[in-house]
C-alpha cells in the first residue's frame, strides 16, 4: 500500500457524519448494503470483455468531462486534457490541479476514489503525482482492477447502461450468458428518433431502418420500427427507457398532420418549432404506451442546455464538457403528457429528473399528481442529477421531497457516470442521507428509534430500488 504521509484528515470513518446518531445510521444500516446503479453510461463492451486498463489516466481521467471542465477553468491546455500529451503527463497536470478544486465535489470524489479503490490516503498534488501514478498503474494492470473486479469490489449488485435503439446488445447478451455476478441491464434511449429538427435526422432514420429491417417511408413505418426495437430490447432483458430532453413538449395534433410533418422532413425540408413539438409529442405518447404495455419504467432527464460552445463542439464532439443548466418551462408539458397517458390508464412507472434547481418544487409536487395508489412510489423524482449531484444539490432534493412528498418511498442514488471509479458516489450520498436524519434525531425532530429510521435509510439506499425495478 502507498505510504500514508499527508494522510487525509477528512476522509475518515465518520466523514460527513456530524453526530453519533448519523454515525450509527451509516455504519449499522447504510454502509453494508450492495449498490443498485439504475442509470449510468458505462461501456458494456468493456464490462463484457472484462477490460484491464493500461494506467490510471485511461481508467480515471479519460471521458470524465467533470474533470475536463475544471482543468479548463484552471487554464490547462487542451493538450493535457483530451489532446496529445502522454497519459503520465495528463495525470501529473491533473494532480497539480486538484488542490485548486477545493470545495468543488471533485475534490471529495477524487480522494474518496483514491482511498476506496487504491488504499491511497494522501492528498493528491504535484509532489506525489509521479509516485501515485506509478503505484496505481501497477495495481491497475492486475486482474483485481479489471472492469468486473472493480464492480464487484464496490458490491454493485445491478447496473443499467444506456443504449440507442439501433444497438444490437451483443455485449449484454454476452454478459447475460456469463457467470459474472453483477446483473448488467440496459435502458432504451430513443432520443435520436425524437430530434426531428436535427440536420442528421434522416441519416439516423436510415440506420434505424437497417436495425429494425423495416423500410421507413412514413410515420407509421417509424412507429413500427420503434416497436420492433422495443420488442428486441425487451427480449434481451430491458425493462427501462430513458429520454434526455430540454423540456417536455406537448402539442397534440391529428394523425394526418403527423404523417405530413414526417414526410416533409424525409424530403429534406426544414420544420417549424410547432411542427417539431407536435411530432415529438405524438412519438413520446406512442413510446409511453408501448412501455406501459410491456411493464417498463420510463425516465425523463429534463433541463440540460447542451453543446453551447460551437467551436469546441466541432472540435471534440458531444459529451466533452460544453453543457450547462438550461432555463425551460417544464410544468405544463410534463403535466399534460403524464395526464394524457394516465387518462387512458397507460401511464407506466416514471422517474423525473431536473437539471435546473428552480424546478425542484415543480418536480416534487408533480409526482404527487399521478401517484395513484397502484404501487409504492409509482412516479419518482430522481436524485440530484449532473450539476446537482453534489452535497447542496442532493440535500435540497432530499429536503424538498421530504416536505412535499414522501422521502420513505424514494429510490435513491445513481452515478450517471462513464467512469468505473465513480461508485463511491453512492457512499457519498448515503453518508449525506444519514447525516440529515441523524441531525434531525439529535434535534428532537425525529424519534430516537434507530430501528425505524435505520429501516427507512435502508429503503432509500437499496430496498426501494430493488422493489421498484423488480430486481
Amino acid at each position: 500500500m502507498i505510504s500514508k504521509q499527508n494522510t487525509l484528515p477528512f476522509i475518515h470513518d465518520n466523514f460527513l457524519l456530524e453526530t453519533k446518531e448519523a454515525q450509527q445510521l451509516y455504519h449499522n444500516f447504510a454502509a453494508p448494503l450492495p449498490i443498485i446503479d439504475y442509470h449510468n453510461h458505462l461501456p458494456p463492451k468493456a464490462i463484457a470483455e472484462n477490460k484491464i486498463f493500461s494506467n490510471i489516466t485511461e481508467l480515471w481521467l479519460s471521458g470524465d468531462h467533470y474533470k475536463w471542465r475544471a482543468l479548463r477553468t484552471l487554464g490547462v491546455e487542451e493538450k493535457y486534457i483530451t489532446g496529445t500529451a502522454t497519459d503520465k503527463e495528463k495525470f501529473i497536470v491533473f494532480s497539480e490541479s486538484v488542490p485548486y478544486m477545493i470545495r468543488n465535489p471533485l475534490y471529495h470524489w477524487t480522494h474518496l476514489e483514491l482511498s476506496r479503490y487504491f488504499g491511497i490516503e494522501e492528498l493528491l498534488s504535484r509532489k506525489n503525482a509521479i509516485h501515485i501514478y506509478e503505484k496505481s498503474t501497477a495495481m491497475i494492470k492486475t486482474g483485481e482492477f479489471s472492469t468486473q473486479s472493480l464492480l464487484q469490489k464496490m458490491k454493485v449488485e445491478v447496473l443499467c447502461t444506456t443504449e440507442d435503439p439501433t444497438d444490437n446488445l451483443e455485449n449484454h447478451k454476452t454478459l447475460n450468458q456469463s457467470d459474472f455476478n453483477t446483473k448488467v441491464s440496459t435502458a432504451f434511449r430513443p432520443d435520436k428518433s425524437l430530434f426531428i429538427n436535427r440536420e442528421d435526422y434522416n441519416s439516423y432514420i436510415e440506420k434505424l431502418s437497417l436495425a429494425a429491417n423495416i423500410k421507413i417511408d412514413n410515420y407509421t413505418d417509424l412507429c413500427d420500427a420503434m416497436q420492433n426495437r422495443i420488442d428486441y430490447f425487451h427480449r434481451n432483458g430491458c425493462r427501462l427507457a430513458d429520454h434526455g430532453l430540454e423540456y417536455m413538449p406537448f402539442q397534440q395534433t391529428t394523425n394526418r398532420e403527423i404523417k405530413r410533418i414526417f414526410e416533409k422532413k424525409r424530403k429534406g425540408a426544414q420544420l417549424s418549432k410547432i411542427e417539431t413539438e407536435r411530432f415529438q409529442t405524438e412519438l413520446l405518447l406512442f413510446l409511453g404506451k408501448a412501455y406501459h404495455k410491456l411493464g417498463w419504467i420510463q425516465q425523463f432527464h429534463l433541463g440540460a442546455m447542451r453543446n453551447n460552445n460551437t467551436r469546441m463542439f466541432n472540435k471534440l464532439g458531444s459529451d466533452s464538457g460544453w453543457d450547462s443548466i438550461g432555463s425551460y418551462s417544464i410544468a405544463y408539458g410534463l403535466s399534460r403528457y403524464l395526464d394524457t397517458l394516465d387518462t387512458e390508464d397507460q401511464l407506466t412507472k416514471t422517474i423525473l429528473y431536473n437539471l435546473n434547481p428552480a424546478d425542484n418544487e415543480i418536480m416534487a409536487t408533480m409526482i404527487g399528481n399521478f401517484n395513484d395508489g397502484s404501487t409504492k412510489g409509482k412516479i419518482q423524482w430522481g436524485s440530484g442529477w449532473w450539476f446537482l449531484d453534489q452535497l447542496d444539490g442532493m440535500k435540497d432534493q432530499i429536503n424538498i421531497l421530504s416536505n412535499m412528498g414522501l422521502i420513505s418511498c424514494f429510490i435513491g442514488m445513481l452515478t450517471d457516470s462513464r467512469s468505473f471509479l465513480s461508485f463511491p458516489r453512492h457512499e457519498y450520498f448515503r453518508r449525506l442521507v444519514c447525516n440529515l436524519f441523524g441531525n434531525d434525531i439529535k434535534k428532537g425532530i425525529l424519534p430516537q428509534d434507530m430501528k425505524l429510521i435505520g429501516g427507512i435509510i435502508q429503503d432509500i439506499c437499496y430496498n426501494n430500488a430493488k422493489c421498484y425495478f423488480n430486481y
